[in-house]
């Protein structure tokens, strides 16, 4: 497994984003782009296709992304968005040991989750995938303070930089856990999936072909 430290995340109720501004960071954004497909390539390459992804593009995905360099800031989210509890992983060779190569390749397959999927980055930088409304890949770089949100229901993959490390905090709505659904027939008809393709289309007042 990988290394894991649990944080007590009881929050105190009387602090609220609706009375509290918390600093986020807009400029400069998380680098997002399509990724190129190039055949051969390790994952942890860049792959960047030179095609840019803009901030909306993300929103209309159901994505939410912050950097929040304060823990208070995070605590602050985590409040008003009921994220009760969390943990700190650190995914690098010297955590993981022999079992880090295929930890990072099954963190790479396709996948959803029946919860959100929050991740705040304490140290180094990795990459999320997320598919596109045209099942292209997405490519967002996570750095240090960048915090990403992504939907229930969603297709995505993880993987580290060429760097080999990332130490990162989760946060759950409820207990700890991460339970990743390999995309298939199953996961295409999964009740969580079909409520995010209904959200997209709702929020485009149209069809979603793939996200």
């Amino acid at each position: 497994m990988f290394t894991t430290r649990r944080i007590a995340a009881r929050l105190s109720r009387h602090t609220s984003l609706t009375t509290r501004t918390f600093t986020t960071t807009p400029i400069p954004a998380m680098r997002a782009y399509y990724y190129d497909n190039v055949e051969g390539v390790d994952q942890r390459a860049p792959h960047d296709s030179g095609r840019p992804v803009p901030p909306a593009t993300l929103t209309s995905l159901g994505l939410h992304t912050f950097t929040l360099p304060s823990l208070s800031d995070v605590n602050a989210l985590a409040e008003e968005r009921s994220y009760k509890n969390r943990d700190e992983i650190t995914v690098s060779p010297e955590g993981l040991g022999d079992a880090y190569e295929s930890k990072i390749k099954t963190f790479f397959h396709e996948h959803l989750h029946e919860d959100e999927e929050i991740r705040y980055v304490r140290d180094g930088a990795g990459y999320f995938d997320v598919r596109s409304e045209g099942d292209e890949w997405v490519r967002i770089r996570l750095e240090k303070d960048d915090l990403l949100i992504m939907p229930a229901g969603s297709y995505h993959r993880f993987t580290t930089d060429e760097n080999n490390y990332i130490k990162a905090m989760r946060l759950f709505k409820d207990e700890p856990k991460w339970t990743p659904l390999n995309r298939g027939a199953d996961t295409d008809s999964n009740e969580h999936r079909r409520k995010y393709l209904e959200t997209r289309t709702s929020s485009k007042g149209g069809d979603v072909a793939a996200a």
